[in-house]
């Protein structure tokens, strides 16, 4: 059987969705931030980015699943080769890739940065971990730390010689951050001191860097209650010294989860004993600096849904090729053994087929959203600008709750191509499916993704949902094979949104019975529109594409019947039990 170690960047599929379903290089001459960048660079770095993944992260995966991390003496040990493989990584400058160059970086769209994340959490999950809120650390550090923070802390961040946490969650203040109890008191040199405890840190520890930047939500001794009363907190794990060297913070790893996948993580539980940190943003505000990097970072997490089903998919792919069992129905013609590939039987091509169209559907929505972040943040005229802002804040949760928990079915769909196979950890697709499931949880679960849609987006304003709604129509407008289904459900998909918003003003539990239901079928609507386009704008080298547009519509479409019937039940109330 094949090297289950073994991944292959989708390259040609990246390419296909960048340089024709975007388009994205017109964009970018528009941008003076970008205008230098052409489709051949963009293909040239995701190349780049991918022989680094294939051939450094992906050999590591399984080994590092198997080794997981230890905790000595208070400090953490990665699994071998983690390190080793960061320092290249640092050495090539990909920490820096979509960082402005004035504090270093290299100034390229954060849509070349969505497809190495892609990449990453597709050939090693778990080692992804711990760079998973770097960018987004920079980025709150670089809109809302003071000068002496950011050119303190900027630099060694976007070199990617020092790593951050964010650390949110403690054990009774989970989502419900209002709940959290962590305290900061003024010292009097204009820094604070930091007490309590954290749990669920991803890279709270690690054997890495010479230090971690520690982003810390706690309260000021005045801070109002619930969520208003929030500051956010820069406390490094060594401080620096004016001289060089560093002294040692009172920040303490107390131990390492023991999970389900992703054990190549190190998520720890970290605890704070007057710990001197620097505040970050104006007191009480620390929400409103830690939400700059919300719409990256729930993309960025939504990649991880599509990541996995990439895997899963080449995995999955590769085994039904080459595994025999039984004749196929229709045999292929000069076929006279006893056992046909099982890729030929009809339940595992319906397989293959589910994991081909989700995993390239997700992929043109996610670099899509990718693409309209950097228009929110670098097209030329300030109404682009806002109008790429709102439709973002509509994709996000979208593409965070139905990614992962796609990713996370598929994989386990996948898993069936194996039979036994599947469940024995050398064949991968058992780890892939373990490895998926943290997504749908973390970076706000997929229930409050939903919520957020529904209740704080498409009904908190009369048009709420326009912003999508008219991207989706402009497609349905285009004379193509699939455009006619796609208005048909851009129309459903209206109806429903005003029926919702209607019933809502006397029933004010309705929004939070439908949101889950009511993503799924916006998300699928919007996959819809993915392969309307894809189907439409399809050259004779990428005739493929219209083939898995029909799968799509014939096959896949068909469940947004479903989620649009379980958000008219929603109508019902449901009983506590």
């Amino acid at each position: 059987m094949s090297d289950s170690s073994h991944y292959t960047p989708p390259l040609t599929d990246m390419a296909f969705v960048m340089e024709q379903w975007l388009n994205a290089a017109d964009d970018w001459q528009r941008m003076p931030a970008h205008a230098a960048l052409d489709a051949d660079t963009a293909r040239m770095v995701c190349e780049a980015a991918g022989d680094f993944c294939a051939g450094q992260l992906a050999p590591l995966n399984s080994s590092g699943d198997m080794q997981g991390c230890t905790l000595q003496d208070g400090r953490v040990r990665t699994p071998d080769g983690f390190a080793a493989a960061y320092h290249d990584y640092v050495e090539a400058g990909w920490p820096a890739l979509a960082c402005d160059a004035s504090v270093g970086g290299q100034g390229l769209p954060g849509l070349l940065d969505a497809a190495l994340n892609e990449m990453l959490i597709s050939s090693n999950h778990a080692w992804t971990m711990y760079l998973g809120i770097l960018h987004g650390a920079y980025a709150c550090l670089y809109t809302h730390a003071s000068e002496e923070l950011k050119a303190q802390y900027l630099p060694h961040l976007v070199r990617g010689d020092w790593l951050p946490t964010m650390c949110l969650t403690e054990p009774q203040a989970g989502s419900d951050l209002g709940l959290l109890r962590t305290q900061a008191r003024p010292d009097a040199d204009g820094s604070y001191r930091i007490s309590g405890n954290k749990i669920f840190i991803s890279g709270g520890d690690q054997d890495w860097t010479d230090n971690i930047v520690h982003l810390v939500l706690a309260r000021l001794p005045d801070a109002p209650p619930g969520t208003k009363g929030i500051s956010l907190f820069l406390v490094p794990k060594r401080i620096p010294l004016a001289g060089g060297g560093f002294a040692d913070n009172a920040v303490y790893c107390d131990g390492i989860e023991k999970k389900m996948g992703i054990k190549g993580s190190s998520t720890c539980a970290m605890r704070f004993e007057q710990a001197q940190g620097w505040l970050i943003g104006q007191p009480h505000r620390g929400l409103a600096a830690m939400f700059v990097m919300m719409n990256s970072a729930r993309l960025n997490v939504g990649l991880q849904g599509l990541g996995h089903a990439e895997t899963a998919y080449q995995l999955a792919l590769a085994y039904a090729r080459e595994r025999q069992q039984m004749r196929a129905v229709v045999r292929p013609e000069g076929s006279n053994g006893s056992a046909d590939p099982i890729a030929l039987h009809p339940p595992v091509r319906r397989i293959l087929w589910d994991l081909r169209v989700w995993t390239e559907g997700m992929r043109a929505l996610g670099y899509w959203c990718g693409h309209v972040l950097d228009l929110a943040a670098q097209a030329p005229e300030a109404a682009e600008r806002a109008r790429a802002q709102a439709l973002a804040a509509l994709l996000t949760p979208i593409i965070k709750s139905l990614f992962t928990e796609r990713g996370f079915l598929l994989a386990n769909e996948a898993l069936q191509v194996f039979g036994g196979y599947g469940y024995v950890h050398e064949y991968r697709i058992e780890q892939t499916v373990r490895d998926a499931r943290i997504a749908m949880i973390y970076e706000g679960t997929n229930q409050i993704q939903a919520l957020d849609l529904l209740q704080r987006k498409v009904l908190a304003a009369p048009e709420g949902l326009a912003p999508l709604l008219e991207a989706l129509r402009a497609e349905a407008a285009q004379p193509s094979i699939h455009s006619a289904a796609l208005q048909g459900w851009c129309d459903v998909l209206e109806t429903t949104t005003q029926a919702l918003a209607q019933d809502a003003l006397s029933d004010a539990e309705l929004p939070a019975r439908a949101a889950e239901d009511y993503l799924r079928l916006v998300g699928f609507v919007a996959l819809a529109f993915a392969w309307c386009r894809a189907a439409r704008i399809a050259t004779d080298a990428f005739a493929h594409k219209r083939e898995s547009a029909r799968y799509f519509f014939d096959y896949v479409l068909v469940e947004a019947e479903h989620w649009r019937n379980r958000v008219q039940a929603a109508r019902h109330p449901v009983a506590p039990i």
